[in-house]
């Protein structure tokens, strides 16, 4: 008889765990580490995280986007997914997720620390001759708030309204990578810019940098007009004049495989995360 109402007390016990469970929602807080994570991202990154009450943003990643929009950004992170022209649409959720929310910095800010370890364990010359390169989209500066209102790189991608945006000069820095810029500066290794926007946008460029705080470095590569080769053959051949004058590039840092593949790479390379597009 004991055995039999055994199911029954088990099934009440469960009901009243889970009414229980469904009571308390309301009053649930986040763990202070989280708290604190989320106030230290308001705090150095308003720009981007001011987009959070408008687009939503954070909590589980896995039971938002699901299993495969996770998947598919690990092949992407690593080089395994490659040549692809939109983010899938079922995982445009997902994306904006992940980059409003603190996962896009936490991951950055790995990234970051290991470069500024390897960057104190180096023996500087001291010569003057030293550098390290940066891209400048989505590694220094952020172009998440025109992402934000273009499906997060779900949708084929409109070359006219990105130049408009790219043209107001107000895309933010990056906090995670403006650290890493201190940093070389403090230390005395030169800063050297290489990216794949176009000559003509040189002044806007310098401008959008010196708004956000970015001074002193000692070179602002673009790409010339009539290039016609792939963002590999174009950032290799940069870097390879770079080593040509005299220079040691200590350190190369992007978010794109385009940015730090093709010799010479650099003594290190690091990739920031960005699932939003795809440069060959």
């Amino acid at each position: 008889m004991a055995m039999g109402r055994m199911p029954i007390l088990v099934a009440v016990a469960l009901m009243a765990a889970a009414a229980s469970c469904s009571a308390r929602d309301p009053n649930i807080r986040m763990p202070m580490a989280e708290v604190e994570a989320t106030a230290m991202d308001d705090a150095v990154g308003p720009h981007i995280h001011a987009l959070r009450p408008l687009l939503g943003s954070g909590g589980q990643l896995g039971s938002r986007g699901g299993v495969p929009c996770d998947s598919w950004r690990l092949g992407v992170e690593a080089y395994n997914v490659r040549d692809w022209k939109m983010v899938p649409a079922n995982c445009e959720g997902y994306v904006g997720h992940y980059m409003l929310g603190s996962h896009y910095r936490r991951d950055s800010k790995v990234v970051i620390d290991e470069a500024i370890a390897y960057l104190d364990s180096l023996r500087l010359a001291g010569n003057g001759k030293e550098v390290w390169v940066l891209d400048i989209d989505e590694t220094m500066l952020s172009n998440l708030p025109y992402y934000a209102i273009h499906g997060f790189g779900a949708r084929p991608y409109n070359a006219t309204s990105y130049r408009a945006y790219v043209r107001k000069g107000s895309a933010p820095v990056l906090p995670e990578t403006k650290r890493l810029y201190n940093k070389l500066l403090a230390v005395g290794i030169k800063p050297v810019f290489l990216t794949g926007r176009t000559e003509d946008k040189r002044a806007i460029t310098v401008a959008n940098l010196r708004r956000e705080g970015i001074y002193g470095w000692m070179n602002l590569l673009l790409k010339q007009p009539g290039f016609k080769g792939s963002a590999v053959t174009y950032k290799s051949g940069e870097r390879q004049k770079l080593v040509d004058a005299g220079y040691i590039i200590v350190g190369n840092i992007g978010d794109q495989w385009s940015d730090i593949l093709g010799a010479p790479e650099g003594a290190r390379t690091f990739k920031l995360p960005d699932p939003m597009y795809y440069i060959g």
